[in-house]
Order: C-alpha cells, then sequence, then structure tokens
C-alpha cells in the first residue's frame, strides 16, 4: 500500500497526470448506475442485521431487526467520521436496545469480524488463483503479493477455522479457567471479572449450533454478495471506461477489501490507494481514471453511509458528541 501510494503521489505531483482527463471521466459518470448503487449498499445493511439476530439468539428468543438495523446504520457512520474506534458504536447500541450485556455484544463484534475476514481471504484467495491461471502480467509493485499471498491466505483460513471450532468445543472450559485462574482477585473485582467472562462466553454460543453457523455462513455470502454488487454498480456508472468482467470484478474486490483495514477518520483510507494500484497494474486502466474511480467511491459511500446514520442517529436523540460518547463508553 505503501508503494501504491508513493506511485498516487508522484504522478499526481507532476504533469504526467492529465487533471482534464480525470475530471471528464466524472463528468461522463451514467448517474443512473450511481442511484442503483444505494440498492445493494441498503441490501449489504439489511443483510448484516439478519446475520447480527443469529447471534443473538443464545441471548434472546425474539430479536427486532428494525432496532439491529438501525444500530448497523449509526454503527458505520461512526466508523466514517471517528474511524475504527467507531466500531465499538454499534455493539454497544445494539446490547442497549436489545437489553443483553455489552459484553456479549462485543462478542458478536469478533465473530462478525472473523466471518468477514473469512470472506475476504476466499474472495482473495480465488483471485489469486485466477490471475495465475490467467497468466496476467503483473507489475513489480503487486509481485510480491502472489509470492506470497498463496500461502498466507491458506494459513489464515486454516487459523480462522480452528479458532471457529475452538468457540465452538472449547468456550466453556476456557470460561472456567479463566474464573479459576482470577479467583486470587479480591471478592469484588473478581465478581465483576466473572461476569464479564460469563457475558462473552454468551455472546459466541450462537457458532455452538450447526445450523446456526450454516446461517452465519449463508448471510456473510449474501453481505459480500451485496458488497460486489455495490463494486459493480460503481463500475458500471464509468459507461465503458473500466472494462472488467464479473471474474475481473471479483479479482478486483479480492485485492481492495484488504486496504479498507486501514480507516483514518472521515478519510476512508488505503482501500482508495489500492482500488487505484490494482486498476492500474492489473488492468491497465489510466490512473487518471483509476484516480478519479477511487475518489468517486469513496464520496458516494461517505455521503451515503453518513447521511442515512445522521438521519437516524437524530431520530433516535442522538448526536456527534454522543455518538463518540457512546464510543468511549463501549471500550
Amino acid at each position: 500500500m505503501i508503494a501504491g501510494l508513493a506511485l498516487v503521489v508522484n504522478r499526481l505531483a507532476h504533469a504526467s497526470f492529465d487533471w482534464r482527463l480525470a475530471a471528464s471521466s466524472v463528468k461522463q459518470l451514467h448517474w443512473g448506475w450511481v442511484a442503483l448503487f444505494a440498492v445493494p449498499f441498503a441490501g449489504n445493511y439489511y443483510a448484516r442485521a439478519l446475520r447480527w439476530a443469529v447471534f443473538l439468539r443464545p441471548l434472546k428468543e425474539r430479536v427486532s431487526v428494525r432496532n439491529l438495523l438501525s444500530s448497523t446504520v449509526i454503527g458505520f457512520a461512526a466508523v466514517t467520521l471517528f474511524g475504527r474506534p467507531g466500531e465499538f458504536v454499534r455493539p454497544y447500541l445494539i446490547a442497549i436496545k436489545e437489553h443483553v450485556p455489552v459484553p456479549s455484544q462485543l462478542a458478536a463484534w469478533l465473530l462478525e469480524r472473523i466471518f468477514d475476514l473469512l470472506m475476504v481471504l476466499l474472495i482473495f484467495g480465488f483471485a489469486l488463483m485466477r490471475l495465475s491461471s490467467t497468466g496476467v502480467h503483473v507489475g513489480p509493485r503487486l509481485s510480491w503479493v502472489l509470492v506470497v499471498g498463496g500461502r498466507l491466505v491458506a494459513i489464515s483460513c486454516l487459523v480462522i477455522l480452528l479458532l471457529l471450532l475452538s468457540f465452538r468445543h472449547f468456550a466453556e472450559p476456557f470460561r472456567r479457567w479463566l474464573t479459576a485462574a482470577t479467583r486470587f482477585l479480591p471478592e469484588k473485582h473478581y465478581k465483576k471479572i466473572q461476569h464479564l467472562i460469563s457475558t462473552f462466553v454468551q455472546g459466541i454460543e450462537s457458532v455452538r449450533s450447526d445450523g446456526a453457523m450454516i446461517q452465519v455462513f449463508v448471510y456473510s455470502v449474501l453481505v459480500w454478495a451485496t458488497i460486489a454488487g455495490c463494486y459493480w454498480c460503481m463500475l458500471q456508472s464509468y459507461d465503458g471506461a473500466l472494462p472488467l468482467t464479473a471474474w475481473g470484478l471479483l479479482i478486483f474486490l479480492g485485492f481492495s477489501s484488504f486496504g479498507a483495514a486501514v480507516q483514518l477518520p472521515g478519510i476512508g483510507g488505503g482501500i482508495q490507494v489500492v482500488m487505484v494500484v490494482v486498476l492500474t497494474e492489473l488492468f491497465h486502466v489510466k490512473l487518471e481514471v483509476a484516480t478519479s474511480y477511487a475518489v468517486v467511491s469513496w464520496f458516494i459511500t461517505f455521503i451515503v453511509v453518513v447521511s442515512a446514520g445522521v438521519l437516524v442517529a437524530l431520530k433516535e436523540g442522538l448526536d456527534w458528541h454522543s455518538l463518540r460518547k457512546l464510543g468511549r463508553e463501549a471500550v
């Protein structure tokens, strides 16, 4: 990502970057596809809410999907505005609205991250295999990815599967061991830690059921299918300037998803840089058009996420300072 950022900054600093071409690509946007972007985007929120409902089942029989959906919208707006610390807003809001312990929802958030990481690794692994089988020429900035990427993906997937397996079979023994290990603490602190451990274990109990595990995986596929739909709509809005096939879309999604790990408050982060590098290095898109796509995608996403989140938050009586306070309280 650092190499990609250096490439973009270097070209932007020199006259070789055609600002007119970048502006022209924005002017020629197909706004019908941009508007259609909102459909899979909304579907992504809904799929995430349904998946979280599965995580809540061991704690509550009846869950309000509406509460989960509004918390998801507000939570993603908090992440966009405040960066990664905003991640804690969503599980905290869900815990308050559904009257369940906060640690249990932090456990649910951890499970969500694990399943999302698994999906990213599977998509990225597919991208690596597809590139290898098609013999696409890869520039020096991405060649190292193909050399070590395959093994890294295989090892990471194995670690995640082992982690999920440990949640299924060793959560209760681990709880008993950790509770016994902290028995030396004063009674007041011991009871508090015992409660935290017990509620956290409750939050990961959903993966101990085969049916729930399958449901979570299906919803995870749906979550990433809607993300792919968002990418597809934005690519189509460039009306042929970004000629990616369905396979190319998955390759693009697989590589750029890793850039989402870097999130700067109000800006976004590495995903925009990775988008530019992948489009120029793998698909030979002009830097100006690739940069335009990355900036427009960020802007549209920022407007949709923040607008929806702020509207829902205001409806529920929350403001900017309240959201930041929620994040700190959750931590």
